[in-house]
């Protein structure tokens, strides 16, 4: 009987893990340990939306790929410049109304630095913020935000396919 009742056990065990269903599990028959089992272990879609930006102006460019994270931004950014040096790096910051602040972290010249820059969002285009920045150590911020004028780099909202090439050192 025991080896009948051990069998039995064991077979619906097997059965139960090919079984592919949301199975709510209730333990001490309270609503707040019940446990939903997903019907896959396929990975879900990221929730993430990539937004790709450039801007061209004679032999000098800048890329930017942003990324809203559940409210906080993320992304790369390139400065590709002719004949000044170029930075790559990464950014990350919050959106405040139609306001990125962003902290831009990069490399140039042989080391990493911050500088903090904003960009205001007009229809499908970035606008850089210009203002005054005080230097300490390798961090860089504005001095005054609400004296920022948008008259920097435009940058427009370009298709997002291939886009990493763009961040690759040349």
């Amino acid at each position: 009987m025991k080896k009948l009742f051990l069998s039995a056990l064991i077979v619906s065990t097997i059965l139960s893990c090919e079984k592919k269903s949301n199975e709510v599990v209730a333990t001490h028959e309270s609503l707040d340990s019940l446990v939903v089992i997903p019907e896959t272990n396929e990975p879900r879609e990221s929730s993430t939306l990539q937004t790709c930006y450039m801007e061209a102006t004679n032999k000098d460019s800048v890329f930017v790929s942003l990324e809203d994270n559940l409210g906080t931004i993320i992304g790369k950014m390139r400065y590709k410049n002719f004949e000044k040096d170029s930075s790559i790096g990464d950014v990350v910051g919050s959106k405040n109304g139609d306001t990125l602040k962003l902290v831009y972290t990069f490399e140039a010249e042989g080391k990493t630095s911050d500088r903090e820059i904003y960009f205001l969002r007009k229809g499908e285009n970035l606008i850089e913020g210009i203002g005054e920045q005080k230097v300490d150590g390798s961090k860089s911020n504005y001095t005054n935000p609400s004296k920022i004028k948008y008259s920097g780099n435009t940058l427009k909202q370009v298709d997002c396919i291939d886009f990493d090439r763009n961040f690759k050192d040349k």
